[in-house]
């Protein structure tokens, strides 16, 4: 009789000794989960941060662009507000049909090449800019779900492979 007593006690402490453990184990890996939360809202934030940096200089540029259109209209006598309009036909014939020299057309394409030529380069910073910021936030995404994945998977291995034996 005191021999199964004696296995009676030690299938308990077993017991004990395992729930301890696996409790341990859920304290851990709680902690992970709240490192790879924290790690995952700081990720949102940084890209949040670089969005709102990019809408701010993609803004600045435009801004910059209306400007400088604004002060080649008005150097070439023409008075126009930041809000350029889309140019009827009827107007761009009025203003073709004012030309009356052969310098004038030249001048006018020369003044229309140049100015095609500058929103030309504006577009392609501004669209490598923009490829840019979404490379860099891809891979901070990337990295952010690649951490995650690695928190979720060193907490798997460790309830698979760290359990005593009863």
């Amino acid at each position: 009789m005191p021999e199964n007593a004696d296995k009676s006690i030690h299938l308990t402490q077993q017991w004990l000794a395992e729930i301890q453990f696996l409790r341990q184990q859920m304290t851990e890996l709680r902690h992970q989960r709240d490192e790879a939360w924290a790690s995952s809202q700081k990720w949102c934030q940084l890209y949040n941060i670089e969005a709102e940096q990019r809408r701010t200089e993609s803004q600045s540029a435009q801004q910059m662009i209306a400007t400088v259109q604004a002060k080649l209209h008005q150097m070439q006598g023409r008075d126009v507000g930041v809000d350029i309009e889309v140019t009827s036909v009827a107007s761009i014939q009025a203003e073709i049909s004012q030309i009356t020299t052969l310098e004038e057309l030249h001048f006018k394409l020369i003044t229309l090449t140049q100015e095609r030529d500058h929103l030309l380069q504006a577009l392609k910073i501004e669209q490598e800019s923009h490829a840019q910021t979404r490379k860099s936030l891809t891979t901070a995404l990337g990295d952010a779900i690649d951490s995650l994945a690695k928190a979720r998977g060193a907490g798997e291995a460790g309830e698979q492979g760290s359990s005593p034996a009863l």
